[in-house]
């Protein structure tokens, strides 16, 4: 029990492993590059996307589940804005993780894929955690871990940063559509 949770919590900021991750069954990897991708707190160094964007993409879809024009957690109502800068964190972060997976996958020949996503997950979220693959890919998969683990060190951060510094008001607004969703 005592593993599992050091397990847990080590797998979000880290980078050391209890029990060696390229020995647990590939259920575990879900749950592990979860808790990557989500990663630390905002003011941590931990990787991710952090945990407070997690939660407030969370209580985004509570809200809308519920019918409701505003995202409230607890007695305060989010901005707009805010949820926009937390979606647009957490898309980028996807799109990366998951193009990272295809460009690795297509660098190399006959890698497992909950094995490459955890490591593409791993270089983004910059955890540390490798089950073993890293040291086996050529030179451009190598290069490709490389380049998402420094977009994943400096690119949420500045993103949020600089999605929260570019406001600017338009002197005029478009008149309102509700397309249909879903």
């Amino acid at each position: 029990m005592l593993a599992s949770f050091a397990q847990i919590a080590l797998s979000r900021t880290g980078g050391f492993d209890v029990i060696h991750v390229g020995r647990l069954s590939e259920e575990s990897y879900p749950m592990l590059i979860g808790l990557m991708f989500i990663g630390g707190g905002s003011a941590s160094t931990a990787g991710g996307i952090k945990v407070s964007t997690f939660f407030l993409l969370g209580f985004a879809i509570w809200a809308e589940l519920r019918g409701e024009a505003d995202t409230t957690v607890g007695r305060r109502r989010v901005s707009t804005a805010s949820q926009r800068q937390a979606l647009t964190v957490a898309l980028l972060s996807i799109a990366l993780v998951a193009g990272g997976t295809v460009g690795l996958i297509a660098t190399t020949t006959r890698l497992p894929f909950y094995a490459t996503l955890f490591e593409v997950t791993s270089a983004f979220s910059t955890t540390g955690l490798t089950v073993g693959l890293a040291p086996r890919l050529p030179a451009p998969g190598q290069y490709l871990l490389t380049a998402l683990m420094y977009i994943g060190r400096i690119g949420p951060l500045t993103l949020g940063s600089a999605i929260a510094l570019n406001t600017r008001r338009r002197l005029y607004r478009y008149p309102e559509e509700q397309p249909i969703v879903g």
